[in-house]
C-alpha cells in the first residue's frame, strides 16, 4: 500500500519560523534606526518587556538574549548548587545549564501520560545535597505544579521551570509563568512565538528583578560599580522590535494550528498503535507540537521506522527528546542515569514523534502526510 503515494515534490518540515510582513519588520527597524540604540535597555526593549508582562499574565519579567543563557542565570539568581531534580526527557539545554553552575543533574523518571517530571517520584530522590527541581512544561503540556508546590516547601527548594514550549500557556486562566520560583520562555525560530533568538524569565518575588537584571549585565551597577559576576544575557533592539511585530500574530497562528491538530486527530483518531497528543482540561495550549506515541506492535511499523520512511518521501519529523539527556556521554555516568530508573523516560523515548506541525501548513497536505503515515500500517486502515 505504501508504494501508491509519491515522494512530495516540495519537503515538508517539523516546522518553520513564523514571520510577520516584512513591510511591517522595516517599519519597527526605523524606528530603531531613528533612535540610534542598539542594546542596553533600549526603547523597543521597554516596551516589549511590558507588553510581554500583560501577555503571559505574569507580574515580573526580564528579557535575554536567549533561553538557555536565561536558564544558567536562573539558576544564579536562586544561588542553586548541590543537586538539582529534573527531567531526562527534554532538550539538552535543560541539564546542561545545571552542569554550568557546578550542579549536579539528579534524574527522575517520566508521567506516561504528560512527558513530564514524574512528581510522584521526586520526594524519593531528595537528598540533603537537593536544592531545587528543575521540570519541563515538556510540548507545553503543564506539570504538576500542585504537587511540585507542596514537595518544594515541604523540603525548603526552589523551583524552575523550563517552560520553553508553554508560550502564552494557562491554566484555569493563569499564567504558566507565575508557578515555581522562576519561569524560562524560549523565543527561539521553532517556537511559536520568537525573536529568531531570545527568551525571556518570568518571576513572582520582586527582588529578584534586580539580581536577574545585574546577572545578565556582567553584573555592572552603575559606571563606577560591579557588584556580582555576571553574563552578557542581554536582548538587543533588533530582537526585541521582531517580537513586538510578531506578537499579533500569535493568535492568528494558534487558531491556524488548533484547526490543524484537528485535522490530525480526525485523519488519526483510533488507529491502534496510535496514541495522539491531547490538550489537560482547563489548559489553553500554546500548539507547540503535534505528538504521536507509536507502538510498534501494534502499529505494525515501530517509531524509529516510521521516522525514516517519511523521509522518502521528502517529509521531515522529530524523535524528541531521543536520545534521552541521561544517555549522553556527559552524564550517563551519574547514578540516577541508571536505566532502571528511568523505565517509563526509556520507553516513551522509543515511541514518540512530532509530525509537522505549522500554521503554514494546508490540509491537503495534512491529508497526505496522514494517508503516508497509515501507509505504514500493516493493513493501513483504522480500527
Amino acid at each position: 500500500m505504501e508504494k501508491k503515494f509519491k515522494s512530495l515534490p516540495e519537503p515538508i518540515y517539523i516546522t518553520r519560523p513564523l514571520l510577520p510582513d516584512i513591510n511591517e519588520v522595516s517599519e519597527k527597524l526605523q524606528e530603531v534606526w531613528d533612535s540610534n540604540w542598539l542594546t542596553n535597555n533600549g526603547p523597543q526593549h521597554g516596551l516589549f518587556e511590558k507588553k510581554l508582562i500583560d501577555i503571559l499574565k505574569v507580574p515580573s519579567l526580564s528579557l535575554f538574549n536567549n533561553g538557555t543563557i536565561a536558564l544558567i542565570v536562573a539558576c544564579q539568581s536562586l544561588r542553586l548548587s548541590g543537586d538539582v531534580i529534573t527531567t531526562p526527557f527534554s532538550f539538552p539545554a535543560t541539564p546542561h545549564v545545571l552542569s554550568w553552575n557546578n550542579i549536579r543533574p539528579v534524574f527522575c523518571d517520566i508521567d506516561s501520560v504528560t512527558f513530564n517530571i514524574d512528581a510522584d517520584k521526586i520526594e524519593s530522590m531528595i537528598t540533603p545535597q537537593t536544592t531545587g527541581i528543575l521540570a519541563v512544561h515538556v510540548f507545553g503540556t503543564p506539570c504538576d505544579i500542585k504537587k511540585i508546590r507542596e514537595i518544594a516547601d515541604r523540603y525548603g527548594l526552589k523551583v524552575i521551570y523550563d517552560a520553553a514550549h508553554a508560550f502564552n500557556v494557562e491554566i484555569n486562566g493563569t499564567g504558566i509563568g507565575n508557578f515555581g520560583d522562576i519561569s524560562m520562555f524560549s523565543f527561539h525560530a521553532t517556537k511559536l512565538f520568537h525573536t529568531a533568538e531570545g527568551g525571556a524569565l518570568t518571576f513572582k518575588d520582586p527582588n529578584l528583578k534586580k539580581r536577574i537584571d545585574l546577572l545578565k549585565n556582567f553584573g555592572i551597577k552603575n559606571e563606577e560599580e560591579v557588584v556580582m559576576p555576571g553574563i552578557n544575557g542581554k536582548m538587543n533592539e533588533i530582537q526585541a522590535a521582531l517580537g513586538l511585530v510578531l506578537l499579533d500574530y500569535i493568535e492568528k497562528e494558534r487558531e491556524k494550528r488548533a484547526a490543524l491538530a484537528g485535522l490530525y486527530k480526525k485523519y488519526l483518531a483510533d488507529v491502534e498503535g496510535l496514541t495522539l497528543s491531547s490538550i489537560p482540561e482547563g489548559v489553553k495550549s500554546s500548539y507547540q507540537y503535534f505528538v504521536i506515541r507509536i507502538n510498534g506492535k501494534k502499529f505494525g511499523c515501530s517509531r524509529d521506522q516510521v521516522y525514516e520512511r517519511f523521509k522518502k518521501y521528502n517529509i521531515f519529523t522529530r524523535k524528541y527528546f531521543y536520545p534521552l539527556c541521561s544517555e549522553y556521554t556527559c552524564y550517563k555516568h551519574l547514578p540516577s542515569s541508571n536505566a532502571g530508573n528511568l523505565r517509563t523516560a526509556k520507553k516513551v523515548v522509543s515511541e514518540v514523534l512530532c509530525l509537522p506541525f505549522y500554521g503554514g501548513l494546508s490540509e491537503g497536505q495534512i491529508n497526505e502526510i496522514c494517508g503516508i503515515l497509515m501507509s505504514f500500517r500493516q493493513g493501513g486502515s483504522k480500527n
